[in-house]
């Protein structure tokens, strides 16, 4: 049985799907194994290396012990030696989406506006274009 990595370069497909680091960054979570994907996030394909953003520093040092092995699964898995190196680094912090306890609504006049200046240019600005 072949794997799909390796049937993909003799189909006539679009160059998005053929594309070595659409292919690469696919074929990822393939050769990491189910545990090891749901920690890391395969962000870039640059000249034969593969960057693995990692959620923090222990998984890094744990990765670069298995580096071999997960360079031997990505060729299998891509049917070809397109990943030479694999650079582990630690993702930056990601905020979530976060809801608003208030309306952003301008109030009418310029009570709301707490710092004196800001609100002098406030009712400057309101007296011009009345």
């Amino acid at each position: 049985m072949q794997r799909a990595g390796s049937l993909i370069k003799k189909l006539n497909l679009s160059p998005e799907m053929a594309d070595p680091e659409t292919r690469v960054r696919a074929a990822w979570a393939l050769a990491a194994g189910k545990k090891i994907a749901e920690h890391t996030l395969a962000s870039a394909f640059v000249r034969g290396t593969l960057v693995v953003e990692v959620t923090d520093f222990v998984w890094q040092k744990q990765l670069n012990t298995l580096r071999h092995f997960l360079l031997k699964n990505l060729k299998e898995a891509l049917g070809e030696t397109l990943v030479t190196e694999i650079d582990f680094r630690p993702m930056p912090a990601r905020r979530k989406p976060q809801r608003a306890e208030t309306s952003r609504r301008m109030p009418a006049g310029s009570e709301g506006i707490q710092d004196p200046v800001m609100a002098m240019l406030y009712r400057k600005s309101k007296r011009e274009t009345a």
